[in-house]
């Protein structure tokens, strides 16, 4: 992060990352913060609004006063144009002397449907000729294959590939983070990360919330694009990828890169004849050597009788006879909440008989870490925004890869009105069948 650094923040009437940075001392001294709105606010009520978006706590009164004077405020005038961004540009630069350089950054909090104009905007008037320029934008990357090619093709003209930074939150989650430890520092678990060691991977994203007043956007999007096409993707790459020659955001990137609720319509904003669906299990599998055969099942709704995200890894049966009753191993690595890394194995039962029972060894963050310091995924991402590190940035292949996936099932249940959801009860697993069918892939509850 260079000293001369502006974080322009546009859509600035939403909350600031940014604080949690300048609280742990992440940020130059030199950094400067503004906010770009069509709120109309005073510098005063700007100041007010990053204020009320922290915890009240005299121990922070001082951080927060030494952030506050960062921070400035510019409203924009939709209508006016460029007029508003060469006010952002005028004052950018009355923060450097003649002929600085400056680094800049875009973090556009706005909704993607203005991406494109906006960013051209901020090319035209905005972009560091003396230092590096940066949009940071955040999913939807589009709704389907196509749209998100037009996305990336329209931006191209005036944001190069390592000029975009991509952020899908989850992949700046500290047990994301760790699933990579996990798999390439411990050599136990690299040793048996293959088809004939491991039987099948359920990975899970569930929640026990409905829409919570979202049903309008919602609607529009459903549970595919929202959690599958995106998280879930992300976390099956980081599960199966090769080993990368180097953590370098290059190397890592390349890598990765090779329901209803029925009482869903009684939510605001949703139409009385909704096909949205609001929960899906899949099942994918990988068209490799390592991979083969295994069968990866991908679930994720709202609604659901807990909120939780894990990925679990069952490993397949021992062929030995000489013990009876052993479960299958699991390592289950938990995302959220309660951060955990757990394995599940057979020990043998204390007495006479030679009987086996399921233990577990638990790694949970809360319990091994003395009061573990876990970063926000946002906090997380951004840091690495301001240092140019795209490990964690979406790349467009990544994009295309997972929209290639989606699109075809996406195109097939929007264009079949004969295709109607599963109805399920608020609070359940699930809808009816979906034990049976989980069961089809050798998973074992």
């Amino acid at each position: 992060m260079g000293q001369n650094t502006v974080i322009v923040v546009l859509g600035a009437s939403g909350n600031l990352a940014a604080k949690k940075l300048h609280r742990r001392g992440l940020l130059s001294d030199q950094l400067k913060i503004i906010g770009l709105d069509p709120t109309q606010m005073s510098q005063d009520d700007f100041i007010q609004h990053i204020q009320s978006c922290v915890d009240d706590s005299s121990e922070l009164a001082d951080q927060l006063k030494a952030f506050c004077e960062r921070c400035s405020y510019i409203t924009i005038n939709q209508d006016a144009g460029d007029d508003s961004f060469v006010e952002l540009r005028e004052r950018m630069e009355s923060f450097i002397q003649d002929g600085e350089a400056q680094n800049r950054h875009f973090y556009m909090a706005v909704p993607p449907n203005v991406y494109v104009t906006v960013s051209e905007q901020l090319r035209r008037n905005c972009y560091s000729e003396k230092g590096d320029s940066q949009i940071i934008i955040e999913k939807p990357f589009g709704k389907d294959l196509e749209s998100s090619v037009e996305l990336h093709e329209k931006l191209a003209p005036s944001w190069r590939e390592n000029e975009i930074f991509r952020i899908d939150h989850y992949i700046g989650k500290e047990m994301v983070k760790n699933v990579m430890a996990v798999r390439f520092g411990n050599p136990i678990f690299g040793a048996i990360w293959d088809c004939n060691h491991i039987d099948n991977i359920q990975i899970t994203m569930t929640e026990a919330l409905g829409t919570e007043g979202r049903g309008a956007y919602f609607d529009d999007v459903g549970i595919i694009r929202d959690v599958m096409q995106n998280h879930l993707m992300q976390l099956m790459a980081l599960t199966t990828m090769e080993r990368p020659g180097s953590f370098t955001a290059e190397d890592l990137r390349q890598e990765k890169a090779n329901g209803k609720n029925p009482g869903y319509k009684d939510e605001d904003n949703v139409p009385e004849d909704s096909r949205c669906a609001t929960f899906c299990t899949s099942v994918a599998y990988v068209r490799n050597a390592r991979w083969e055969g295994v069968p990866f099942i991908l679930k994720s709704g709202k609604a659901l009788n807990e909120s939780k995200t894990e990925i679990r890894i069952q490993l397949k049966d021992t062929t030995a006879a000489i013990l009876k009753d052993t479960r299958h191993n699991q390592l289950i690595i938990r995302i959220q909440p309660d951060e955990a890394v757990r394995l599940k194995m057979n020990v043998k039962m204390p007495g006479l008989e030679l009987r086996t029972i399921e233990t577990e060894l638990d790694l949970t963050y809360q319990h091994t870490v003395p009061d573990p310091d876990i970063p926000e995924a946002y906090e997380s991402l951004l840091l690495d925004a301001l240092n140019g590190d795209y490990s964690e940035s979406v790349s467009e292949q990544e994009l295309e890869a997972s929209w290639k996936v989606f699109t075809p099932l996406l195109h097939e249940l929007e264009g079949n009105k004969e295709i109607k959801p599963r109805e399920y009860a608020y609070g359940s697993e699930g809808p009816d069948g979906l034990e049976e069918f989980v069961k089809g892939y050798q998973y074992q509850a």
